[in-house]
């Protein structure tokens, strides 16, 4: 899987006339290394003294024409030069170079190849050594360019910069070999040719449910814009605009999406008026609408460079590239997080194993907020660029995983998207003909099993919220909360005009989901992953909220309180539930509650009622100690009177052992 689209917001090193903030490498980086080698000889002074005058001044022709930017038109000066003088060794060294900067590889490697012949065991054919292995690295050719690099290893110290560099290339090289010997299984697709209708498109992000698509488009005009489609179940719509309001005639891309789709974050490198050479703005969408782009601010945005976003399913949770003060390396990965008040806390650097002395790009949380997938150059990989794995951990960040061939390959790969249930993968293939980017388009490959066991997929919920009565959509609070640590797992908003929410469900927990609104009765859900593996999966829930009125109807289930068999002692988990009623009551001091205990069928009946009498007061004991006025709650056993479904299954019968609460 060779080319993963790269950009010049994951490099920074683009010498070409930019045409787009995230647009892919217009030159790969052998050619940036090729023209920082020519453009040094500007300034350097050579010892030709020995050489023959006549190719001197050949040589002296050559330079001077790619100074001009005239590379094609200087490499028949060079080849004159050196078949002048075969021995002028800088000569081939230049020539190599020239032929390597205008994409000609393999005569760029005999060029270098004869410059080392020419002093195979000196100190100064280190620039040829270090080019040619470059060059055969880059091209994948890792078998060839051990050889030369372990020569060249043996010419320097191991403990300078020049040492530990050439150290790392032999390890990447050998790990390479090791990779292609044992690819991963990986059959990448072209996502639709309905989605090509710009020169290029490339870093993909979608919702939870796989249904919305958002990617950056590169125009024939040179403008970027975020571009959106949706997914019928077969087919991808034709894709459009994000927006008016975000897109303009300046660039804008690599966004990043919460999972319900509702809250983008997206990099404006230029146009309009930021902090630093490239900041970080969001939109949030009500309805078909979304909202002005606004700036995160000077908290998350500096002078230097924020890109590269990557949003936590429920939107509060940032991830980032910066090269500001107090990193690790060049480009770092950080980590923001949004409080209640909207505002985001001050970066953090996430740190070691992650981060380098060198540079990271593109980090993508997955819809879990324990796995990060990201680009290094810092690891040990293939070449350039790979993509790479992390789990977090109670003491932090494992040690990244490199993803392997194909997936990783001498190219620079600078991204990748991975489903919420762990199952598909969207990347960016960057189509190249001679070693020249042409275009890159969208692709997606389902996840190897090595790869998708690191994954731990979520499920999610999905529906609509809205007045039980009216069936006016509702702009809800949903939140999910683990019920073994008592803390909020996701918080999102539903569509204040279309009452929609998506709200992701990490597996392996037990977990509350409470949907609240001014004026009604919450809603309490339970949903048990403790034993269930069938994570991934979509569950559609509408939620009918009743408002908060007295009467008979206005009711609601406690579906958070736990009870062992038969008796009446809260479970310690309840604690939630509990305190989720207080804060109401707490909020709505005039209001007064009934708490009614009920069971099934089975067992004694005045066994029963006693049972659900003492549960209903248990549970007003919790409240009073909390501060309620015992006076605003009443306790009520009903028994087996009311179920709520016929007592014929074990389902029915566990539904009606029930506290339910309402306002009287």
């Amino acid at each position: 899987m060779a080319n993963f689209v790269a950009n010049t917001q994951v490099s920074g090193h683009s010498i070409t006339k930019r045409i787009g903030a995230n647009k892919p490498w217009t030159m790969t980086r052998i050619s940036r290394v090729v023209i920082l080698g020519i453009c040094c000889s500007f300034v350097s002074i050579h010892d030709s003294s020995g050489q023959d005058k006549k190719a001197q001044e050949l040589y002296a022709q050559s330079i001077k024409l790619f100074s001009e930017r005239k590379a094609t038109e200087a490499i028949p000066f060079m080849e004159q030069a050196v078949k002048q003088d075969p021995t002028f060794k800088d000569a081939y060294l230049k020539l190599g170079q020239l032929y390597e900067f205008t994409r000609r590889f393999e005569p760029a490697i005999t060029a270098y190849q004869n410059a080392i012949r020419l002093q195979p065991d000196s100190p100064a054919s280190g620039a040829a050594y270090q080019s040619l292995s470059t060059t055969l690295l880059r091209l994948g050719r890792y078998g060839e360019a051990l050889p030369y690099l372990e020569k060249y290893q043996a010419m320097v110290t191991p403990q300078s910069v020049q040492g530990k560099r050439i150290g790392r290339q032999i390890e990447s090289a050998r790990f390479a070999q090791e990779a292609i010997q044992h690819p991963q299984p990986v059959d990448p697709k072209p996502l639709s040719s309905v989605l090509q209708t710009t020169p290029s498109q490339y870093f993909p992000v979608l919702t939870a449910d796989e249904q919305t698509l958002v990617f950056t488009a590169l125009k024939p005009e040179g403008d970027e814009d975020l571009m959106t489609a949706t997914f019928n179940g077969e087919t991808w719509s034709p894709p459009a605009s994000l927006s008016p309001g975000i897109n303009t005639p300046d660039n804008e891309g690599t966004a990043s999406l919460s999972a319900d789709g509702r809250m983008i974050v997206f990099t404006v490198c230029q146009g309009r008026k930021g902090f630093g050479s490239c900041d970080l703005y969001v939109s949030r969408k009500t309805g078909s609408d979304w909202s002005a782009p606004e700036n995160l601010g000077s908290t998350v945005n500096t002078r230097f460079y924020e890109s590269q976003p990557s949003l936590s399913a429920d939107g509060r949770r940032l991830y980032f590239v910066s090269d500001r003060p107090g990193g690790k390396g060049r480009r770092d990965i950080w980590r923001s997080d949004l409080d209640t008040d909207g505002n985001w806390h001050e970066p953090v650097n996430v740190g070691e194993p992650i981060n380098t002395p060198y540079n990271e790009a593109s980090p993508f949380i997955h819809a879990n907020g324990q796995v990060l997938f990201f680009a290094s150059e810092g690891h040990v990989g293939l070449g350039g660029y790979d993509l790479f794995v992390s789990d977090s951990a109670n003491t932090g960040w494992t040690n990244p995983t490199n993803l392997g061939y194909p997936i990783n390959t001498s190219e620079d790969q600078a991204s990748l998207f991975v489903a919420a249930n762990g199952k598909r993968a969207y990347y960016s293939f960057e189509e190249q003909k001679e070693g020249v980017s042409q275009k890159s388009r969208l692709y997606a490959f389902d996840l190897p099993e090595s790869l998708r066991e690191r994954v731990k997929p979520v499920s999610y919920l999905k529906g609509i919220v809205a007045d039980a009565k009216t069936k006016k959509p509702l702009a809800a609070t949903v939140e999910l909360i683990d019920l073994k640590t008592n803390q909020i797992v996701s918080r999102v908003q539903a569509d204040a005009q279309t009452g929609q929410y998506t709200a992701v469900m990490p597996g392996g927990g037990d977990y509350a989901l409470y949907v609240s609104v001014p004026g009604y009765l919450f809603k309490s859900l339970s949903f048990d992953f403790t034993q269930k593996r069938d994570s991934g999966s979509a569950l559609l829930l509408n939620v009918p909220l009743v408002p908060a009125v007295a009467g008979e109807t206005a009711r609601e289930t406690l579906n958070n309180l736990f009870f062992e068999s038969g008796r009446y002692d809260l479970a310690d988990k309840s604690r939630t539930e509990l305190d989720r009623l207080s804060a109401f009551l707490k909020a709505s001091p005039a209001v007064k509650i009934e708490i009614a205990g009920h069971t099934d069928d089975r067992g004694d009946a005045a066994a029963n009622l006693t049972l659900s009498q003492k549960r209903a007061q248990s549970v007003v004991g919790y409240l009073t100690k909390a501060g309620i006025d015992p006076g605003r709650i009443r306790a009520v056993g009903y028994g087996k009177t009311k179920p709520v479904v016929p007592n014929t299954t074990d389902e029915n019968r566990q539904l009606n052992r029930r506290i339910e609460w309402r306002i009287l």
